[in-house]
């Protein structure tokens, strides 16, 4: 019977390969702080086709091309910030998986909590009221008469 030790050992080891990155090794750079450069700006750049998966992990072609075209732009002599923003000028803000908080991302930003304040203060209007509706008077000895009639009919 196998250990939980070597169970987990052996599950690691079946798992390293998944966690390689996709870059290969015709697209490195020889100058190694240019590629260093560019897997910083990589990881912070969605693949369009896997979601949310930065472009190093990503093994598809739309990967790939863009960890070329980090790396074009690099050699061309474009700082950090010019290929990102090259990039999202191209392909648009959602290639970011860290999105600016500018324009209409403020929206996006700021609408989750409006509407968790607007739900709570729906939720405790309806509560307050209901508790309001149990609430009841004590009966007068003519209704409880009353009551009592219409319970024996």
């Amino acid at each position: 019977m196998m250990t939980f030790r070597r169970l987990a050992l052996l599950l690691a080891v079946m798992l390293m390969p998944l966690a390689a990155p996709a870059v290969q090794p015709d697209e490195v750079l020889d100058d190694p702080a240019l590629e260093t450069r560019a897997r910083d700006i990589s990881a912070g750049l969605r693949c369009l086709v896997c979601r949310n998966e930065n472009i190093d992990e990503s093994n598809a072609e739309l990967a790939r091309d863009l960890r070329l075209l980090v790396r074009e732009r690099l050699v061309a002599g474009d700082t950090d910030v010019e290929v990102v923003d090259y990039i999202v000028d191209r392909y648009g803000e959602y290639v970011l998986l860290k999105p600016t908080l500018t324009g209409a991302n403020k929206l996006l930003w700021i609408a989750g909590p409006v509407m968790l304040l607007i739900a709570l203060g729906i939720g405790i209007g309806f509560v307050s009221r209901r508790q309001k509706e149990r609430e009841v008077e004590d009966l007068t000895e003519e209704e409880r008469a009353r009551l009592q009639a219409l319970l024996e009919e």
